[in-house]
């Protein structure tokens, strides 16, 4: 009989990162391979990701963060982005209630400038119903992206008055959209490409970057086990030696 894999749950002297953050890639091609409409991948990963943040969530890790919508996207033809908006509303929604009973706390992460005011007031309730949750931090990406972010802390560090001698990394980390949130130990990007996407730039400087040619709707708990099995064999050094 062949064994079954052991998960790293049942692994102690493994290393799980503390934040584990996603580029969910490949929710079209999913769904083109399958000769489905784009908009049924994009359902389909929404399904995957309440999976993947109890998987998570069962490994330890605190933080996830995961890229839902660029600011880039919004370039994307119209009957996709509009289709999009419908299925984010759904989610927060429908999802919300699921996500709250297990425990797990709701965070946006990104700029409402420009979504539509229905969705921005999902957001809202969303992340007010679940904020007293700590199993697990779901940091969803929505209307982000890495330079903007970067852009609209200057900006509002110009508009406090901060004195120039007393800006450091400190400060700037303080006026990101994740000012309350550490930065990544580990990048999964699915789908197989190798980039990241304007994704996180400040906060993944030092992060361990993983990929894998799995597509979003298929990355499950094998797949998590195979990430952070390879993030648990490497030797973090931050540029040191």
């Amino acid at each position: 009989m062949v064994a079954e894999p052991r998960s790293v749950v049942e692994s102690p002297s493994l290393m799980v990162p503390s934040h584990v953050a996603i580029i969910m890639d490949g929710n079209g091609r999913w769904a083109q391979r399958r000769h489905l409409p784009r908009l049924a991948g994009h359902r389909a990963g929404v399904r995957n990701l309440h999976r993947v943040t109890r998987a998570c969530a069962d490994y330890g890790v605190e933080n996830l963060t995961v890229y839902a919508f660029s600011t880039e996207n919004w370039g994307r033809p119209e009957d996709e982005v509009r289709g999009l908006m419908r299925i984010f509303a759904d989610a927060m929604e429908r999802e919300t209630i699921n996500l709250h009973k297990n425990g797990v706390r709701l965070r946006h992460v990104g700029s409402m400038e420009g979504v539509a005011p229905h969705l921005q007031e999902a957001t809202r309730r969303a992340v007010e119903l679940t904020k007293g949750n700590d199993r697990i931090t779901l940091n969803v990406a929505f209307n982000y992206g890495g330079r903007a972010e970067i852009v609209d802390a200057v900006r509002r560090i110009v508009e406090d008055g901060l004195d120039p001698r007393s800006i450091d990394e400190r400060v700037i980390s303080r006026y990101l959209y994740t000012a309350a949130v550490p930065d990544p130990d580990l990048v999964i990007r699915t789908a197989g490409e190798m980039r990241l996407s304007n994704f996180l730039l400040w906060q993944s400087a030092y992060a361990e970057y993983y990929a894998t040619p799995v597509h979003w709707p298929d990355f499950g708990r094998e797949e998590l086990d195979a990430a952070i099995q390879a993030y648990s064999a490497r030797r973090r050094k931050y540029g040191k030696l």
